[in-house]
């Protein structure tokens, strides 16, 4: 699935990043983050079957694409918003419909597997990179999580990529604009914060607008 990932994302972005920041750089690009990819993936850990296991599954792709970034010149900034770049490239693939109805069957779902994932974490049956939350249901339309333990945070410190994050966690942001989702938070671990504190509305809206900063949303 991680290769998976990584081939429709670099397809999907190829035009906009040569277009960006011409050929040359798209090809070295494309023979450094496919090379750390392979790297990467025999070393990263699978945490089997959680509710978060999706989301884990875009930490190699994204620990391949910033350390290329990098090493080809980008500041952490300017490698934070290529990636925003090629992620709102891959989820445009699909037409605004289907996004939309894959928000709510998405958080639909989680909200009917939180519990379990509770479960099994106060039996410490989680993977040490798995996922560790607290979950509360505010009503049928809005949930809240805080996140206290984040796999992509542990899995990017193995690769000394640390600064992939606060930069990804502001996905979140895009992912619900594009998915018709509600969200707010205002703290991540990844700003050093001791939790994720995300309020999600199942039907809702969610500006993306990162040119405005995030100065009162992580």
């Amino acid at each position: 699935m991680e290769k998976v990932i990584y081939s429709l994302t670099m397809l999907r972005s190829r035009r906009a990043l040569i277009q960006k920041y011409g050929k040359a750089f798209w090809v070295a690009f494309k023979k450094y983050s496919r090379a750390k990819l392979n790297d990467i993936l025999p070393l990263t850990p699978a945490i089997g079957g959680s509710i978060f296991a999706f989301n884990y599954k875009f930490g190699p792709p994204y620990i391949a694409w910033y350390k290329a970034f990098l090493s080809l010149g980008l500041q952490q900034q300017e490698a934070w918003e290529a990636i925003w770049l090629m992620n709102e490239k891959l989820l445009t693939t699909a037409p605004k419909g289907l996004l939309h109805l894959c928000g709510k069957l998405y958080f639909h779902d989680m909200k009917k597997q939180a519990g379990a994932h509770i479960a099994r974490q106060q039996r410490n049956e989680l993977h040490p990179y798995d996922w560790q939350i607290a979950y509360r249901e505010v009503d049928a339309n809005t949930f809240e999580i805080n996140i206290t333990a984040c796999g992509l945070k542990k899995l990017a410190h193995d690769f000394d990529a640390d600064g992939l994050l606060p930069g990804i966690c502001r996905l979140d942001y895009l992912t619900s604009h594009l998915m018709g989702n509600g969200f707010e938070r205002t703290k991540t671990l990844g700003d050093g914060d001791d939790c994720c504190n995300g309020c999600y509305h199942i039907t809702g809206s969610c500006a993306w607008a990162p040119e405005k900063g995030f100065a009162k949303r992580k």
